[in-house]
């Protein structure tokens, strides 16, 4: 992600008034509506490794019986559709082959609906399933293909019963330019591409140096992939190698929201990512990528199974999810001034009493920040024993203000204390406040 985006004069003169003698009421937003629900879920399962694994061998034989390669326009390729359409058929899916041309070759999407779910808000999740030419694309994207086949087939074992409707697709060309799912994503009227609560993507899921990448495009969808890794104590960063470059950037150039996850391309791993992660610093990711070297050999097991469990947990979280009523909230509305870089984080208390036994899953908390460049804000939630909950780490780049909900995992914290929402400008020129915020159990 680039931090060089312009400043704007305009909007720098607005607030510059903040940093002098006082605070300019007149520009803030207004306060957070008092959130009307929290969510709940079924449990999610654990998707069994062993089973992805079974789907790359497969994906892996079709390539060798067709002339090493599953890539658009080969045999490979339609055999490996008709692979995943025949489980999703026997799993009770609805499924339907788009087709399209591209380089005077039949290209062909898969989607799969799952019964079910509120037909005007879908959540859907979705992986390229075509390889280079010069390989069998195990990793990409026989990975994050594998992985969204057994969600899928798991959601049918479980014979889930979503609130979102849910539906899985499979695209072709993506290695060519995204192609198969710009088709699908044109192919939508304004009215259908509206109903879209989401679309989860998952390239390269299992890289053999392995990074924990989570896409930072939606808020809410980063966190909950978050939420997952946190609670498996697996540090995660945000992707930046594969932007805009996988199918993900298809649905959000219409306004949809997105997010995914990603383990590293071609990119280097550096001293302290193998620190935190393990691995080779020095070496790419994934040494195979594009290479006829990315065969089943060329998988991290870990990395495939703990990703294919934190995009079946998104899944149902986001798409299984049950209105409950909410837990009491508590709302600091004081003004705090974020003073400028250098200075040191400030933070602003709420003292929360009465709430018996530890804080949700699903605490909740809503954020009201005046600034011009919210892309400098690091913002946390720490907790009455000093724990810290990274809420918003420098994204969103030129855009001002910063007035976000998020959910957090906080089911290990006692409730009852002082929470403080700690704010730090981590690059300067701009200046801005808390305007409030409010935390919800």
């Amino acid at each position: 992600m680039s931090l060089s985006v312009p400043r704007r004069p305009a909007v720098l003169a607005a607030v510059a008034a903040l940093a002098v003698g006082g605070l300019v009421a007149a520009t803030a937003p207004a306060a957070l509506a008092v959130p009307t629900a929290v969510t709940a879920a079924p449990t999610p399962p654990d998707i069994p490794v062993a089973n992805v694994k079974a789907h790359l061998s497969q994906f892996s034989t079709i390539a060798a019986n067709n002339g090493g390669n599953r890539a658009h326009g080969r045999t490979g390729y339609k055999a490996s559709i008709d692979y995943v359409k025949a489980k999703l058929d026997a799993a009770g899916y609805t499924t339907s082959l788009q087709t399209f041309t591209y380089n005077g070759a039949t290209g062909y999407n898969l989607i799969a609906d799952w019964p079910g779910g509120d037909p005007n808000s879908i959540l859907m999740a979705g992986s390229h399933l075509d390889s280079v030419t010069s390989g069998a694309g195990i990793n990409d994207n026989g990975s994050g293909s594998a992985a969204t086949l057994e969600i899928a087939l798991a959601v049918s074992r479980a014979q889930l019963q979503p609130t979102k409707h849910l539906r899985f697709g499979w695209w072709g060309a993506e290695e060519l330019g995204l192609v198969g799912s710009k088709n699908y994503v044109n192919s939508l009227s304004a009215t259908e591409r509206a109903k879209f609560a989401g679309y989860l993507n998952f390239d390269m899921i299992g890289s053999p140096n392995p990074g924990y990448f989570v896409y930072d495009d939606d808020p809410t969808i980063e966190q909950t992939f978050k939420n997952y890794f946190a609670g498996i104590g697996v540090p995660t960063e945000i992707e930046t190698e594969g932007d805009g470059r996988s199918d993900h950037a298809s649905f959000k150039n219409v306004g949809i929201p997105v997010g995914g996850l990603f383990t590293g391309a071609g990119n280097t791993k550096t001293s302290a990512q193998a620190q935190k992660w393990g691995g080779t610093a020095g070496q790419a990711f994934d040494r195979c990528y594009h290479s006829s070297c990315d065969t089943t050999a060329n998988i991290n097991d870990t990395a495939l199974d703990r990703n294919s469990d934190a995009a079946a947990y998104a899944i149902w979280n986001l798409g299984a999810s049950t209105p409950v009523p909410p837990g009491p909230s508590f709302e600091n509305t004081a003004d705090v001034n974020i003073p400028d870089y250098p200075a040191a984080a400030v933070n602003s208390p709420i003292t929360v009493s009465g709430v018996a036994g530890n804080a949700p899953a699903t605490t909740k908390v809503d954020v009201n920040i005046v600034h011009t460049y919210r892309g400098d804000l690091v913002v946390d939630l720490v907790a009455p024993d000093g724990t810290v909950y990274n809420l918003h780490n420098r994204s969103g780049g030129s855009a001002d203000n910063l007035v976000q909900s998020y959910t957090v995992n906080a089911s290990s914290e006692v409730a009852n204390g002082v929470w403080n929402l700690r704010v730090k400008d981590a690059a300067g020129q701009d200046v801005g406040y808390i305007n409030s915020w409010k935390i919800t159990f």
